[in-house]
């Protein structure tokens, strides 16, 4: 099933086109349908020339070490593109994919893309904007793996999730609209299960933990001064 006018708008690179542009894309388009926990993408499989995005839902972002210990490098929400390297690489797939949720990606073939980059040279811009900006995370990321304490590395993802995909107003506090359990806290920021946990708990003057990963900030400052390294 081809992608409709609607979804085509909902993909960042493509907000800027045209009516008749986006009706031009159409036919090279496709969406398929995954289920919660569903892979994607796998690490290492060779990937057709596709620019590939979500349309729904979201999708989790991860590598496995060769000691089988799981990173998770980034969760992707509806507009976000993946998956680069099977446009402008060399088409094999760097992490594994999987379906954080329900979701419905879209890929549209290369051949297609490059033709209405060629028509709207804006859509490369944005793709190098976002590409830009996942570097400056990767560079942000080791940098804190190599050089920051692991509770200023964990006190920053919960920033970043606050600020990426919001909060609401509670009575506690603001509560983040994702759910972080402590597994993918603990892949997220290089650390054990076990120390997530111990972590976490000793933040509960500045944040509330509920099971299912819902996760309330109670005091932004104290919290702040803890993702800038000002506190122990």
């Amino acid at each position: 099933m081809q992608a409709s006018l609607e979804q085509l708008s909902q993909i960042t690179v493509f907000a800027g086109l045209t009516t008749a542009d986006k009706i031009s894309l159409q036919p090279q388009t496709q969406l398929q349908n995954y289920s919660k926990g569903e892979m994607i993408l796998h690490e290492g499989d060779r990937l057709p020339a596709k620019l590939y995005a979500v349309v729904s839902g979201s999708i989790q972002v991860s590598k496995t070490a060769t000691t089988g210990k799981e990173t998770i490098l980034r969760t992707l929400a509806v507009g976000e593109i993946f998956a680069a390297p099977a446009l402008l690489g060399n088409g094999i797939s760097p992490a594994t994919v999987t379906a954080e949720s329900e979701c419905e990606i879209l890929t549209v073939e290369r051949d297609a893309l490059l033709k209405a980059i060629q028509q709207n040279p804006e859509i490369a811009l944005q793709m190098l904007m976002v590409f830009n900006n996942r570097i400056q995370q990767l560079h942000e990321t080791v940098h804190g793996l190599v050089s920051e304490r692991a509770i200023v590395r964990l006190a920053r993802l919960i920033q970043y999730y606050a600020a990426e995909s919001g909060t609401e107003r509670t009575t506690e506090g603001e509560t983040l609209k994702v759910k972080l359990s402590y597994y993918r806290m603990a892949r997220s920021v290089g650390i054990s299960y076990e120390e997530c946990v111990r972590l976490i708990k000793s933040l509960n003057s500045m944040i509330t933990y509920s099971r299912g990963g819902k996760i309330t900030i109670l005091d932004t400052h104290q919290l702040d001064a803890i993702a800038l390294g000002g506190m122990e």
